[in-house]
C-alpha cells in the first residue's frame, strides 16, 4: 500500500486518455453490433480486427510508458499483446464461422476481464472508493466472455448479442479505470509540498527503522 501510494505522490501517470479511447472504442463496437445485428461475418470480422489493432498497440504503449508508475503495469502489456494478436488473426481471416469469430471474442474479452480483476484490487491499493464498481463490471465481462467460449455455436442474433454486451462490459472498465487513473494523476498536484516532504520523511524513517 504504501509503495503504491508513494508511487502516486512521485509520478504521474502517463496517457490516461488512452484507455479512455480504447473503452469508448469498445463500447463503439458493442452498439455496433446491436444497431447492425445482421452483418455479415466477415464485416464484423473486418471492424473487430481494425479496432483490436488499434487497442492492442495502443495498450503496449501505454503499459510501457508507465511501467514506473503502475504495479500491474504487467497485465497492462499483456492483454495489449494478446488483443494486437487476436486483431492480427481476426485480418488474416476475413471470412469466419461465427463460431470461430465468437471463440476469439470470447477469448480476448476472457483475458481482459482477468486483467480488469487484477486492476480493481490495484485501484483498492491505491485507495479509491469505487474500486468495488470495477470489480462488479470486469466479474460481468468474465461471465460473458465464459458464455461466448462455452457456446461459441450460438447462432444469429443471439450470439451478436453476446459480442455486443461482452465487448460493452469491457469498454465501460476502460472508461472507469482511465477516469480512475487520472484522479491518480492529478494527486500529486492536490498535495501541498510539506505535505509531499513529511510523507517523504516518514517513508524514510520506516526504511531506516527495517534495516536496523
Amino acid at each position: 500500500m504504501a509503495r503504491t501510494f508513494y508511487k502516486s505522490i512521485k509520478e504521474s501517470i502517463k496517457y490516461w486518455w488512452i484507455l479512455l479511447l480504447i473503452g469508448l472504442l469498445f463500447i463503439g463496437l458493442g452498439v455496433y453490433c446491436f444497431v447492425n445485428p445482421l452483418a455479415s461475418y466477415a464485416a464484423l470480422s473486418l471492424v473487430f480486427s481494425i479496432s483490436f489493432l488499434f487497442s492492442g498497440i495502443s495498450e503496449i504503449i501505454f503499459s510501457i510508458a508507465n511501467k514506473d508508475e503502475i504495479d500491474s503495469w504487467g497485465w497492462t502489456l499483456a492483454y495489449g499483446i494478446v488483443t494486437t494478436i487476436v486483431g492480427f488473426l481476426l485480418v488474416v481471416n476475413p471470412v469466419l464461422s461465427l463460431e470461430v469469430f465468437a471463440y476469439y471474442v470470447g477469448f480476448l474479452i476472457l483475458f481482459r476481464s482477468i486483467s480488469g480483476i487484477s486492476h480493481s484490487f490495484d485501484l483498492k491499493n491505491y485507495g479509491v472508493k469505487d474500486w468495488g464498481f470495477s470489480l462488479f463490471i470486469s466479474i460481468i465481462s468474465l461471465i460473458l466472455a465464459i458464455i461466448l467460449l462455452w457456446t461459441p455455436q450460438l447462432a444469429g442474433l443471439t450470439a451478436v448479442v453476446w459480442l455486443g454486451m461482452a465487448v460493452i462490459t469491457s469498454g465501460l472498465f476502460a472508461v472507469f479505470l482511465s477516469f480512475q487513473l487520472k484522479r491518480i494523476k492529478d494527486l500529486p498536484d492536490n498535495l501541498s509540498d510539506d505535505l509531499k516532504r513529511r510523507y517523504a520523511q516518514i517513508k524514510q524513517e520506516i526504511e531506516d527503522f527495517r534495516n536496523q
